[in-house]
């Protein structure tokens, strides 16, 4: 039965348009020849190739002990057959099937979007060996390591990082957006993006499903099956509903004696519309997002996103790009390149953020210290050129420029307006500088959160482990409501908790590691795309660019992708209503009943498929 049935469903579509050709074919005869026999044999044989189908199915369905559509469909066309009415059952079970094939035609276009995806995931990659050659493999045949070259025009196969040549990138597939990228030695590059000129040596660090790209869709698809409260509330709805509605007709028959009537009430109380609307608007969301870049972790995430009155966010990563840079540099004794020259030479021993900051100024002298020092907690002690610098903090500095009134005016200074500090000097006193560093606000984000608000957000609150003063700094240029600073990981998570037990929605924000205690205590946990695996683990809603405007338009698709499914579930249920209401007034019958619950189901299919067009305001 297993294969029969698999064979019916294969060629489905190929029976309708048989279907559909006896169904002409009985009309000609009955309107053209007068030949009524031959009508009643033609429609016989529509109604058995209709129904054996759907017969199957609803086996399949008792064999599991669930009283399906398929079984109210099943015993009213037993029905029509048995009091011998082969037309209604041929033109029901056509129907029937024809909104069988309209669903999943309709349904696999809600999908293009993750076909998309999966069509530009490239399968084969050109690899340099050792000695230079360079020969095509399957990129499941890969190791991290391995050096990857891509040519102009190509798909770059692997996620990994440029080891020589430059390049144009459309990165769209991977951030939602078609502008190109430049790519050098260092950056790193993603599977599924697109070489638009130039060519690119690259070590791969991931390749296949392990790459971003590969998670990306992976993501989708399992939230494209994941289902929201409603749909559950649905599915258990259709499960007792289908078994009312057969003992509704049967009382009907019984108080009516008429059996036609009985059959008919089978017939239109079939819930398709009810039970493909949700479905519909759920895959069309998530696929409008996925084009977006913002990727739902199910269906149940937007439900849950469309009800948050408080968002937290994690400063620094989420708030700001999370790359500190060198924003002051006043140089109180020495020639400003010189030190530069000098800082970058000594800061290049560091791996420390702030190191990182100064070592991307640019310099015209390559130097190389020597005697290099670590002192924890305070800084660097170096040699350069015969002469001893100290770079750190303001303790590390003090027992070479003594109490210096200039210095501590621009310490104090730089610290008010929330700059991180790094002094530098000479232990010859003739050169001495700071350097303020600062994280960047990222663009934008001011608007975003002012967007958030006008969608319902009530409050915005940022949470970060700086200092109070870089917090309220960077507060005081955002339409942020509450700041907490100098928080640990688990103070983070503790604020969350405590929010949700007063009664709020919560959704946390962040990019770290750090982040994922408040992630995981958070009603909706959001990542951003350039933050940790981790947190883009415990997140519900990832955004892929790391663009916060994004997280409007997330709050915007999920508001409308449940209304969506609230005006499906409508159409469906006063479509059983009034075709209830018709029929026991005398106006529908059971063929002209089918055809509207059919169209009704198109209806639901069609305003699901309206999504993928969707265009939220900005």
């Amino acid at each position: 039965m297993v294969r029969t049935q698999h064979f019916f469903t294969k060629h489905r579509q190929a029976l309708v348009i048989l279907m559909t050709s006896l169904l002409v074919l009985a009309e000609a005869a009955r309107w053209l020849g007068q030949m009524t026999t031959v009508y009643q044999g033609i429609m016989a044989v529509a109604g058995v190739i209709g129904f054996l189908p759907i017969l199957l199915t609803a086996i399949s369905s008792l064999q599991v002990r669930l009283i399906s559509i398929d079984v109210l469909v099943s015993t009213a066309v037993i029905g029509a057959f048995i009091i011998g009415e082969y037309n209604e059952a041929a033109i029901v079970t056509w129907l029937f099937m024809l909104g069988e094939v309209l669903e999943n035609v309709t349904l696999q276009k809600t999908r293009s979007a993750v076909k998309q995806l999966t069509d530009l995931a490239p399968q084969t990659a050109w690899v340099v060996t050792p000695a230079g050659a360079v020969h095509q493999e399957d990129i499941d045949f890969l190791d991290p390591g391995t050096h990857i070259l891509i040519k102009t025009g190509s798909q770059i196969p692997v996620d990994g990082n440029v080891l020589s040549g430059s390049a144009l990138v459309n990165e769209a597939s991977i951030t939602g957006e078609s502008r190109l990228v430049r790519k050098g030695v260092g950056n790193t590059v993603f599977a599924g993006t697109i070489l638009e000129s130039g060519t690119l040596t690259v070590e791969m660090t991931a390749a296949g499903d392990d790459t971003t790209f590969g998670k990306i869709i992976e993501l989708v698809e399992e939230a494209q099956d994941s289902q929201t409260k409603v749909q559950r509330f649905i599915d258990r709805f259709a499960q007792y509903y289908t078994p009312f509605v057969l003992i509704v007709a049967v009382v009907v028959g019984f108080l009516t004696q008429d059996i036609r009537l009985a059959i008919t009430v089978m017939v239109l109380g079939c819930p398709g519309a009810l039970v493909i609307g949700v479905p519909a608007s759920t895959v069309a969301g998530i696929g409008n997002g996925a084009r977006r870049g913002i990727l739902f972790k199910g269906s149940d995430v937007m439900d849950r996103l469309r009800r948050v009155d408080t968002i937290a966010f994690d400063k620094t990563g989420t708030l700001t790009i999370g790359k500190p840079t060198v924003q002051t540099l006043l140089v109180l004794k020495g020639d400003r390149q010189k030190i530069i020259d000098r800082a970058v030479a000594i800061e290049r021993q560091s791996d420390h953020p702030l190191a990182r900051a100064i070592t991307a100024l640019p310099t015209q002298q390559s130097l190389t210290p020597i005697n290099v020092q670590t002192l924890k907690g305070q800084g660097i002690r170096a040699k350069l050129m015969d002469q001893e610098y100290l770079l750190g903090n303001r303790s590390l500095v003090k027992a070479v420029v003594g109490n210096n009134t200039e210095l501590d005016q621009a310490v104090n200074q730089l610290v008010a307006i929330g700059d991180s500090l790094v002094i530098l000097a000479s232990t010859d006193q003739r050169e001495l500088a700071i350097f303020g560093i600062n994280d960047q606000l990222r663009p934008q984000a001011s608007v975003a959160l002012q967007h958030l608000k006008r969608l319902g957000v009530k409050q915005l609150v940022m949470l970060t482990g700086d200092n109070v003063g870089t917090a309220r700094e960077i507060a005081a240029t955002l339409p942020i409501d509450t700041v907490r600073a100098g928080m640990l990981p688990q103070d983070k998570e503790r604020f969350v908790t405590d929010e949700r037990r007063r009664g709020h929605r919560v959704a946390f924000v962040g990019d770290g590691i750090n982040d994922s205690p408040a992630l995981a205590a958070a009603d909706v946990a959001i990542a951003m795309g350039s933050g940790t695996d981790v947190a883009m683990d415990v997140a519900d809603l990832v955004l892929v660019k790391s663009d916060l405007t994004k997280l409007v338009t997330a709050r915007q698709l999920a508001q409308r992708t449940i209304m969506n499914m609230n005006e499906n579930i409508i159409i469906a249920l006063l479509t059983v209503l009034l075709l209830f209401i018709g029929l026991f007034a005398g106006y529908v019958e059971m063929a002209s009943g089918m055809l509207i619950h059919e169209l009704s189901i198109l209806v639901v299919i069609l305003n699901g498929m309206r999504l993928i067009k969707y265009s939220p305001q900005s």
